[in-house]
């Protein structure tokens, strides 16, 4: 696969998941949070499943008995995460979804120094200043317009950021990305259609109303989107990758814009062109400056 190739591959992924805010958004017209996370994971996983199976038979590792519980704990993070922003989606926009959700991009710095005491780059914190701006202009620059569903979509975006750090970690340690994703689109699939059977009590009729979104989030947001993602990034720097992925919020707001007729005023159009700057500047800017002192002669 070509560089140009794996680009395209980053984007077509990165646009189904922005236009998935708007399945997820529209599954909650008939499905609780938990009912249609629960379904989209176990349809998402079930598809991967093929893929990591080959991957566990080419690379033939085995999982120690501390991975399984780091696996389990990350799935927690991983679930949490999903129904936060489901849950979140009831009450805020497909398009402040979308900018909000990625802030995490900007927390993984933060907990990673909170947690391994990794300082980040200046650039960082400079980053998350543009973005409580972006937020507060986002919603007309008046506090008492951020609604609960706001504060879900962040704290999810916090969440986000720890599974990236597990995900990361695990991945990186096994050499495993699909199998491991898979079990965990899998056991947070199931886990949260039984919490679902219990507190939503979803009916067949009302899975039959949103086929088009419960299909759209399984097939496109997360088997094939996931897929893209993981093929790609092996032709793709990591700093040009981030480039392209930060574009889901844009996408989000452009499907939002065209399908469920939402618009911002001007100032909150604002406030998303300074959250997806903040965004670039702490994850992109930061390895760009440093390949390029490494270039420099002593």
């Amino acid at each position: 696969m070509t560089r140009t190739t794996a680009t395209l591959c980053l984007l077509l992924a990165t646009a189904l998941w922005g236009f998935g805010f708007i399945a997820q958004k529209h599954a909650m017209q008939s499905l609780g949070p938990l009912s249609y996370t629960g379904i989209r994971f176990v349809i998402g996983g079930a598809l991967l499943l093929p893929l990591a199976l080959r991957e566990r038979r080419i690379k033939a590792t085995r999982l120690s008995g501390r991975d399984w519980w780091f696996v389990a704990a990350m799935t927690l993070v991983f679930f949490i995460g999903s129904w936060l922003q489901q849950l979140g989606l009831a009450s805020t926009t497909v398009t402040n979804g979308g900018f909000l959700t990625g802030l995490y991009v900007l927390f993984v710095p933060l907990i990673a120094f909170a947690v391994f005491r990794t300082r980040p780059h200046p650039l960082v914190l400079v980053g998350i200043a543009l973005a409580l701006l972006g937020i507060y202009l986002l919603n007309g620059a008046r506090l008492d317009q951020l609604n609960t569903g706001d504060a879900l979509i962040v704290l999810c975006a916090a969440f986000w950021a720890v599974h990236v750090l597990m995900l990361g970690s695990i991945a990186t340690r096994t050499g495993l990305p699909l199998a491991i994703t898979c079990g965990t689109f899998i056991l947070a699939g199931v886990g949260s259609s039984l919490l679902a059977i219990g507190f939503e009590a979803p009916t067949l009729g009302q899975i039959a109303d949103q086929w088009l979104a419960v299909a759209y989030g399984g097939i496109a947001s997360t088997a094939v989107g996931f897929t893209l993602q993981a093929v790609a990034q092996q032709y793709v720097p990591a700093t040009n990758a981030a480039l392209v992925l930060s574009s889901e919020a844009l996408f989000a707001a452009l499907g939002a814009a065209l399908l469920l007729g939402e618009r911002l005023l001007p100032i909150g159009y604002l406030g998303a062109a300074i959250i997806f700057v903040a965004i670039l500047l702490g994850e992109v800017l930061p390895p760009l400056l440093l390949r390029r002192r490494a270039r420099l002669p002593a």
